[in-house]
């Protein structure tokens, strides 16, 4: 059951503030939060419950599906690979390699989601221009045990400093190894 909230919590929180997941979360803990019971859930109850999460009509079919399927094909359990977890409505390579750490204690590869891409090419660590191409880039040079860090730290960085738009460059501790930072603060100079 804790895995399977786990995957909850993920599908949640793709374009959702951490603080809006965790509201929703603990509504769903406290209807009752195990694959059974969701499925019982009508889709208007569900709804209300997970709102107001980004996308949270769609997320609602995700989670329906997902269920159904861990019930059928999983004995109630969620996929341990991260080929299974990516072929669940809503899961990307992402959440399963986020999932894989957390649900299963095994560090798969990193998860890289919006911040993480951002970051990374504005730093220079990657140039690429999908997720999947940085988390390719990173785990190529990255060493293996930093792997399961790379997402928590970098996501918190991104919603506080380095934002996707009017990033606060003058105050970041990275600004002077930062191409994009460097830039930045060239420009506000002139």
């Amino acid at each position: 059951m804790i895995r399977y909230q786990k995957l909850l919590a993920l599908m949640l929180s793709s374009q959702t503030k951490d603080q809006v997941t965790f509201a929703a979360m603990q509504r769903l803990i406290s209807h009752g939060c195990t694959i059974d019971n969701i499925l019982k859930t009508s889709n208007e109850n569900l709804g209300e419950l997970i709102k107001p999460v980004g996308f949270w009509k769609k997320k609602v079919g995700y989670i329906k599906k997902t269920s159904q399927i861990l019930k059928e094909q999983y004995n109630n359990d969620i996929p341990n690979t991260v080929e299974d977890l990516c072929k669940l409505p809503g899961v990307g390579p992402k959440m399963a390699h986020i999932c894989m750490s957390t649900s299963w204690g095994q560090v798969s590869g990193i998860g890289v989601d919006t911040h993480v891409h951002r970051i990374s090419n504005r730093l220079g660590w990657a140039q690429n221009k999908t997720p999947d191409g940085t988390r390719k880039c990173l785990e190529g040079w990255l060493p293996f045990e930093l792997w399961a860090e790379v997402n928590h730290l970098l996501v918190g960085f991104g919603q506080q400093i380095c934002l996707p738009v009017k990033p606060k460059c003058e105050t970041c501790l990275n600004k002077d190894i930062c191409d994009f930072g460097v830039k930045s603060m060239k420009s506000k100079m002139k």
